[in-house]
């Protein structure tokens, strides 16, 4: 199974690559300058499978465990949401020419929280990832793209892996908000917190990966890490290094949370003839 993290900056590509180890390949080059780097996983050991348990001599038995490898390619894309868009379109394009299309796509990284419901050091895992000032400024407000007639604001990961990898890391689940401008001010944290009755986040790069996988038909997921509150600049209280160790922590749990999910999404519908 391959997998696609995309973070914005290095030292997140390397809070992710702390998860699992890179291994001892060189990064591969794509085009426009990106690198991805590769670290392998196993997830989905369940002490099983179809074969018989061997025996050894005194009537002892070995059973094999059997697990998926889980290759995470890791891809610094850059701030924004069209460098993550670029960058992410990037990767998916070379690895579908390539033959080994990616399973996953993954926007990764620190954020900004909206308090009470993620402080700082806290997981978020997306369940709606929401472009948020994608629209237009009317004399009765923001309005979004959508209600302009066209164009899409919002993604919605897969609900059964966005609540495996939230019980696996401990993390909450929510509305994660893509901006251009981070919110630097009480108002606007206030507005947005009103028009987005379910946010916990806040990051410049998700609805731009989405926007990718969405165009390759890869499915979507966006992990943040809360380094510092949603709202007034403060960046005294900023907990940067605490929030990029929760990122590699929490990278930790995805192969496994990736096979919770696997064996509890329910199966496909068969058509009626």
């Amino acid at each position: 199974m391959r997998v696609l993290v995309v973070t914005a900056v290095a030292a997140e590509g390397d809070a992710v690559c702390g998860a699992v180890g890179p291994d001892e390949a060189e990064p591969s080059s794509l085009p426009g300058s990106y690198e991805l780097r590769r670290g392998d996983a196993v997830c989905g050991a369940d002490g099983s499978d179809e074969a018989e348990p061997s025996s050894l001599p005194g009537g002892d038995e070995l059973r094999r465990v059997v697990g998926r490898v889980v290759a995470l390619d890791v891809l610094v894309a850059g701030v924004g949401p069209a460098a993550a868009a670029a960058g992410t379109a990037t990767a998916l394009t070379a690895a579908a020419l390539s033959g080994e299309p990616y399973s996953l796509a993954v926007s990764a990284g620190i954020g900004g929280g909206f308090p009470p419901g993620a402080p700082l050091g806290s997981v978020v895992v997306a369940d709606a990832i929401v472009a948020a000032d994608l629209g237009a400024e009317t004399p009765d407000g923001f309005t979004p793209v959508t209600g302009l007639g066209f164009g899409r604001v919002a993604h919605h990961p897969d609900p059964a892996l966005v609540k495996a990898c939230a019980a696996a890391c401990g993390g909450v689940t929510g509305t994660v908000l893509t901006v251009s401008t981070a919110t630097g001010g009480a108002a606007r944290a206030a507005e947005l917190a009103a028009r987005h009755p379910e946010v916990r986040a806040e990051a410049m790069e998700g609805f731009g990966v989405a926007e990718a996988a969405a165009a390759h038909g890869v499915p979507v997921l966006e992990i943040r890490t809360v380094s510092n509150a949603v709202g007034p600049r403060d960046r005294a209280a900023w907990r940067i290094g605490d929030a990029l160790a929760a990122l590699t922590d929490a990278f930790r749990t995805l192969p496994g949370a990736l096979a919770t999910a696997a064996t509890t999404a329910p199966a496909p519908e068969t058509p009626h003839p």
